[in-house]
């Protein structure tokens, strides 16, 4: 049940990001699901790797540079999903920002 909720909630932060972010497009609500189930998917796949990998740069930017691996995990998404397209970097680091801000108030508000 608990992992309903949070795919719920990783697909209405990635809808408001689409709305709230030019140059993030959905194209409907089936790939709105199917985003959000990758996006679930390579957040405990691919993240804690490129989280390893990239742990000095991290420490050195006081945790800044999570925004840049998360965006990198939503252009993997973008990229490997067709109907949900980012247009730049930009683009998915400000939707990245949209989507961990919306998650993290989604997430406390299930607890």
């Amino acid at each position: 049940m608990k992992f309903l909720f949070r795919l719920i909630i990783a697909a209405a932060a990635l809808w408001l990001a689409s709305i709230w972010v030019p140059g993030i497009s959905i194209n409907n609500y089936g790939t709105l699901a199917l985003a959000a189930l990758l996006l679930g998917v390579a957040n405990a796949v691919v993240k804690p790797i490129l989280f390893i990998l990239t742990l000095p740069i991290t420490v050195l930017t006081l945790g800044l540079f999570l925004l840049v691996v998360n965006a990198a995990v939503l252009g993997l998404v973008a990229l490997l999903l067709p109907g949900f397209s980012i247009a730049t970097f930009v683009a998915a680091l400000l939707g990245a920002l949209v989507i961990s801000v919306v998650s993290t108030i989604g997430s406390m508000l299930i607890k």
